[in-house]
């Protein structure tokens, strides 16, 4: 699945006109399920793994996590804080977490360049707010 949605955010950054290499990507999301700290057997490190081979630069935000737990279990920091508006070329909503869903799209793009995209892996967004979805 990981391949499968960097793939898929690739191409839609591409048909978009954005520049995929050496792009900025946030994943929102790295806990196993919603509303909860638990990081075994995540598979949103695939998707972080899978963007990087595109020499993409990937920040991660989870509110819901310890990020000390994170970086060691694997090598990844995460965000510690939200990032600043317009700074990503793509979001990739990853784990539906009650504060992300709340923000809606129009909240969420706000983290984003004027000109970017949003993928809903979770399907909690309308179909009609994203640009693509699992």
């Amino acid at each position: 699945m990981g391949a499968h949605v960097a793939e898929t955010v690739v191409k839609l950054m591409l048909n978009s006109g954005i520049g995929v290499c050496h792009s900025r990507i946030l994943v929102l999301g790295l806990a196993f399920k919603e509303n909860c700290p638990d990081l075994r057997n995540t598979r949103v490190i695939d998707i972080i793994q899978a963007l990087r081979d595109y020499a993409i630069t990937v920040d991660c935000y989870d509110p819901w996590i310890d990020r000390d737990e994170a970086h060691h279990e694997y090598g990844f920091d995460c965000l510690p804080e939200p990032p600043a508006p317009g700074t990503d070329d793509a979001i990739i909503l990853a784990v539906a977490h009650r504060d992300f869903v709340a923000r809606g799209a129009t909240g969420i793009r706000q983290w984003a360049k004027a000109q970017s995209i949003l993928y809903d892996v979770k399907s909690v967004l309308p179909v009609d707010a994203v640009d693509g979805r699992l």
